[in-house]
């Protein structure tokens, strides 16, 4: 099983709305005592268990997909982690297959390797009343929001880690989406 956590790489973006992919792949990465090591020219980092496969594409989230033949093996079962912004922080959501809904990470994913992948959403809000989208996902949260998002990412991490471990996917979205 391959998971990728969609962000952006760099200090700027450490910490944004956008990076929660990465701040949830990390999560993961620190329970099974493993650290997510730059490859392939530094095009991602990558952790690799006995289960999974973990990766963050540091190629912007805009390009997410460019990684994506690279890091997954053939038949593999794909699950990526992103920021969604119609979701209220502290929420989850999971699902498999379906479209872009406009996040470009995801639109690069579906590029590379079509759309039926395991997608786990983190909320992070909407922006406020003349925040552009853009100026929205690369910000930081608030003090309140950061406590629910860290609970969210460590809801999502436990759900990725039951799947990976062979739990029946619809009882975990079900429990994830409730």
């Amino acid at each position: 099983m391959t998971v990728f956590g969609l962000g952006n790489p760099g200090a700027r973006y450490m910490g944004t709305r956008h990076n929660a992919g990465f701040e949830t792949v990390e999560r993961i990465a620190a329970r099974l005592g493993l650290k997510l090591r730059k490859r392939c020219f530094r095009l991602y980092r990558r952790a690799v268990s006995q289960s999974l496969v973990l990766v963050e594409p540091l190629t912007y989230m805009n390009r997410s997909g460019d990684v994506a033949a690279e890091c997954i093996p053939p038949g593999d079962t794909v699950i990526v982690i992103v920021d969604q912004m119609d979701l209220p922080p502290g929420r989850i959501r999971i699902r498999r297959g379906g479209s872009s809904a406009g996040h470009n990470g995801l639109k690069s994913m579906i590029g590379a390797i079509g759309p039926e992948f395991i997608r786990v959403y983190i909320g992070t809000g909407r922006p406020a009343p003349g925040v552009s989208v853009s100026d929205h996902v690369l910000s930081r949260y608030s003090d309140e929001d950061r406590k629910l998002v860290d609970e969210a990412e460590e809801r999502a991490a436990d759900a990725v880690l039951r799947i990976a471990g062979g739990e029946n996917l619809e009882s975990v979205i079900q429990q994830a989406n409730s």
